[in-house]
């Protein structure tokens, strides 16, 4: 069940993201073929000797300059799009090769018409993992399917009636969201070579005036409850929850961009059971004996949260970062796990913990999270009432701590009724 649940968390979004883009109506269709060479940086020490690594990409793109939809006029020339790809990580033995299906959207950089940058998350399949005898030394992916993001900036050096060609430099993570440790992921940083095959498929003949969409701004507000997945450490790698219920407030700018401000209270399963157990670190004379009077209340996490959405109508791209202000627990997490390798599930007392450093106080405070929702009704009708589906990764300041579902509600203030077409 739990695999199942792990799979649909990673791959579901891909399809929902999938069925939004591939809308073609008044969109020209471009497809791209694409070379990248580069190096992935080690994850752990004794990492695996690697080659150059090499990826071979085809893009299924979507130029929407053409679509009606707001959020397509005020983006300008942007593109969406949906990626398969093929990576080899330099060791066939040892790490393997990745394939990677990754929604994507394209959009100009600096007012440029030939500089492009091009973000896309997904999921990846390894044909190599961590193995604790057969390949010990590959600590960056622990498990057979893995979060994928990549961030790209084009230029477009030679263009033509059907082919643009284009070369890029760009980066691409790969993690398992916490899902299974270790779990350093696997960072890469690649040159690219690309072209783009056009063909206007689609009927372009009517023109798009953007002065029919005046300025706008209303108000919102968002509540969401959500189920998240992770393990402790080496010595407690089964899967628990993360259960989180959550509230944001702030404004719709031109039904195309969202931003607020919320709050949010998560519950660690994984927490409260290390501490209910009277393992290790809480026992008696230990370190965090006295959190054994509040168990519930110690495997809490409370905090504040700035949101950023780009809303593309059904589908939304979702960023946020926030501040901890009490995440108790964390303190036991950071022990185990920043120590010596290989932390038993009964510490001795000489044995070497984590120490409560810069780095620590900067990931027990900050949170990260990054991912995709899926809109019941589309933001282009600035509906009243929306509900979502949301696929997240959260993070310590990047560090992974948890892949995410949720399920969100909005109501919006002072909302908007436009019609679907010009």
């Amino acid at each position: 069940m739990r695999q199942l649940l792990t799979v649909s968390l990673l791959f579901l979004p891909l399809f929902i993201v999938a069925q939004e883009l591939s809308d073609k109506q008044n969109n020209s269709f471009i497809f791209t073929t694409e070379v990248m060479v580069g190096q992935s940086a080690e994850s752990n020490s004794n990492y695996p000797e690697r080659n150059l690594q090499y990826q071979l990409w085809a893009n299924f793109g979507w130029d929407q300059s053409k679509n009606w939809q707001e959020w397509a006029q005020r983006m300008k020339k942007v593109r969406t799009g949906i990626g398969l790809g093929y990576t080899n990580f330099g060791n066939s033995d040892s790490l393997g090769s990745a394939i990677t299906l990754m929604p994507n959207i394209e959009f100009n950089a600096f007012r440029s018409d030939r500089l492009k940058v091009n973000v896309g998350m997904g999921g990846s399949y390894f044909t190599k993992k961590y193995d604790p005898l057969t390949n010990p030394n590959n600590q960056g992916i622990t498990t057979d399917l893995a979060w994928s993001f990549r961030l790209f900036m084009y230029y477009n050096f030679l263009t033509g009636e059907k082919i643009d060609w284009r070369m890029g430099i760009g980066y691409s993570h790969h993690s398992n969201g916490h899902t299974r440790l270790p779990n350093q992921g696997v960072n890469s940083f690649l040159l690219s070579l690309s072209a783009d095959l056009k063909s206007n498929i689609a009927n372009t003949s009517e023109e798009i005036d953007i002065n029919r969409y005046t300025r706008s701004s209303y108000s919102y507000l968002s509540l969401r409850s959500g189920y998240g997945i992770n393990v402790l450490s080496g010595a407690y790698n089964d899967k628990k929850g993360i259960y989180t219920v959550s509230g944001a407030y702030g404004k719709v700018l031109n039904n195309t961009f969202r931003i607020g401000v919320g709050a949010y209270y998560r519950f660690y399963q994984h927490y409260y059971d290390y501490i209910e157990g009277n393992e290790s670190l809480v026992q008696d004379g230990r370190e965090f004996e006295s959190f054994k009077m509040n168990p519930g209340w110690n495997a809490s996490n409370i905090g504040i949260y700035l949101n950023g959405e780009f809303l593309l109508n059904h589908f939304g791209i979702d960023l946020g970062i926030g501040y901890n202000l009490h995440k108790p627990a964390y303190k036991i997490d950071w022990r185990i796990n920043q120590g010596w390798d290989n932390t038993p599930r009964e510490i001795p007392e000489y044995w070497m913990l984590g120490e409560f450093d810069s780095k620590f106080k900067l990931k027990h405070a900050i949170l990260t999270r990054m991912g995709l929702k899926y809109y019941l009704i589309g933001t282009t009708k600035a509906p009243k009432n929306n509900l979502y589906l949301g696929f997240h990764i959260n993070a310590n300041l990047g560090q992974a701590d948890f892949t995410e579902l949720s399920l969100g509600y909005v109501y919006s203030f002072n909302f908007m009724n436009r019609e679907d077409k010009p």
